[in-house]
């Protein structure tokens, strides 16, 4: 999906078109509403727009043990307003940075078809960047520090679907994990498809470090109406050592799982189509 420092697959055109870095960390039950207004004014100059959203719910894995499939009624007992995530967005709308009492996003998003992908390490510089930014708030508010638990890389790639109707054949010529049924007695051609697959992520000596998540949907631009697949990868990574390089270590290992995955799970004409150069 990008160009690697090392062997990692490479695309001219990959068809990503948003990469989101995320930081979980223990909750700061110091930052509240006015603090997050406060806030702002330290990402204002870059990030003019704002927005108030629902908080993200809790979803830490539980790495070497069953996957946190998020599945049933999940109950918290909470305030009844909690304190909402906030969105500090540029105006073009291809940035965002979200804050929560525990969680932390840095987004980029392709917001036309001039945008072009950042790439990996100026993703990760930006995130980083804008981290700091928080914790310097957070010292000088006397609110504390970040205490991680786990971090995430994203990468959600739009494929396009020529004509009407037809997600599942775009769907079988793009994934190498899925076959149609050729042979099939009775059944038509699937209606539409969806895709969730896990995979534990292990370290040098065999320990669960974190999972790989890789989901493709059916979807509909909002724009356009366009017939398309959603295809997402995600990383979710124990964090190897204290904030910053072992977050960075650790999201460095999710991009070469997310790549390789990604270059894994699709077919070679895929891979033309995309100008792969390795």
């Amino acid at each position: 999906m990008e160009q690697a420092k090392s062997n990692l697959p490479d695309f001219a055109s990959p068809p990503v078109i948003e990469v989101a870095v995320s930081l979980t960390f223990s909750a700061l039950r110091a930052l509240r509403v006015a603090q997050l207004g406060l806030l702002w004014s330290e990402y204002r100059d870059r990030y003019p727009v704002v927005e108030e959203h629902p908080p993200l719910p809790p979803s830490l894995e539980r790495f070497g043990t069953v996957a946190n499939k998020n599945v049933g009624l999940q109950i918290e007992f909470t305030a009844l307003h909690p304190v909402p995530r906030v969105w500090f967005m540029n105006q073009a709308g291809t940035e965002l940075v979200q804050v929560q009492q525990d969680r932390f996003v840095y987004n980029w998003r392709k917001a036309g078809d001039e945008d072009e992908y950042p790439r990996f390490e100026s993703v990760v510089a930006r995130f980083q960047r804008e981290v700091e930014v928080l914790r310097s708030f957070l010292a000088k508010e006397q609110i504390g520090d970040l205490d991680p638990l786990q971090c995430e890389l994203t990468y959600v790639n739009r494929i396009p679907v020529e004509g009407t109707g037809q997600t599942p054949r775009d769907a079988f010529e793009v994934l190498r994990i899925v076959q149609p049924l050729r042979d099939a007695k009775f059944l038509p051609a699937p209606e539409d498809l969806r895709i969730g697959v896990r995979y534990l992520m292990r370290d040098e000596s065999n320990e669960p470090v974190g999972r790989l998540l890789i989901e493709s949907d059916p979807a509909y631009g909002i724009s356009d109406n366009e017939s398309m697949n959603l295809l997402k990868l995600t990383a979710l990574l124990r964090p190897d050592g204290p904030w910053p390089e072992g977050i960075l270590r650790s999201l460095e290992r999710g991009r070469t799982w997310i790549v390789r995955g990604f270059a894994d799970i699709t077919t070679a004409s895929m891979h033309t189509e995309w100008g792969r150069r390795q």
